[in-house]
């Protein structure tokens, strides 16, 4: 009798279905596992860029996180790496979903869409935040040049407008020596950035962004009649 009575009880009771992708206890599902990185990176990014790299502590960011300090431990070693993981986390936020497109065909013309494109990178507040900290810290931390290094997104710019700087040489469109197509390609980056970037972190009055155009298109052209001369 008792255990009809149990069985009774039990059809009676009404469960609710576990929604999908939900998981009671054990592992976070990969979906809540990227999120909460996310959450922690953009916390982190918060702190670093406001109170700098010394100053900066991981119970400050767990904190700015609404997470548990051993939860942000479970996933970053110190605080070095979790600078790392926020440069890279803030290198893929600017990168552009068409990057392959900007550097595929021919024609010097391409020089602009890229000059746009890595102004506007550049340009970004969280790109103008991390350019910042690094000048004010790396003297005290050189750990930072060798994070920026390591995963700053200027080597591969450099490296990949070399590569375009070669393919229109071999066109004959310009009249680079090949062994100066890594020299030029660090010389168009620095035309490029220099004066916008320092204006932006307050070094003079920021550019609008039709002088910001109008200073791709003067620059590269600038560019290219040095890459076209006879030597």
């Amino acid at each position: 009798m008792g255990y009809r009575l149990d069985m009774r009880v039990t059809k009676t009771k009404n469960i609710a279905p576990v929604k999908a992708g939900r998981r009671r206890g054990g592992r976070p599902s990969t979906a809540q596992a990227a999120k909460l990185k996310d959450k922690i990176l953009d916390a982190a990014a918060d702190v670093f860029f406001t109170d700098g790299y010394g100053a900066a502590s991981i119970e400050a960011i767990a904190s700015r996180a609404r997470i548990a300090k051993r939860t942000l431990y479970s996933r970053f070693r110190d605080k070095a790496e979790l600078f790392e993981a926020v440069v890279h986390h803030v290198i893929e936020t600017l990168r552009p979903a068409n990057t392959e497109q900007i550097f595929r065909g021919t024609g010097p013309e391409i020089l602009h869409h890229i000059a746009q494109t890595i102004l506007h990178a550049a340009l970004n507040p969280q790109a103008i935040a991390l350019h910042r900290l690094i000048i004010a810290e790396a003297m005290r931390f050189p750990e930072l040049n060798e994070v920026m290094a390591h995963v700053g997104a200027r080597e591969e710019a450099v490296t990949r407008i070399a590569g375009l700087l070669e393919q229109e040489t071999r066109l004959k469109n310009l009249n680079i020596k090949p062994a100066d197509t890594v020299f030029a390609a660090e010389q168009f980056l620095q035309m490029i950035v220099s004066v916008p970037q320092r204006r932006a972190m307050g070094l003079g009055k920021p550019m609008t962004p039709r002088e910001l155009d109008t200073w791709a298109t003067n620059t590269v052209r600038l560019f290219l009649d040095g890459c076209r001369h006879t030597s």
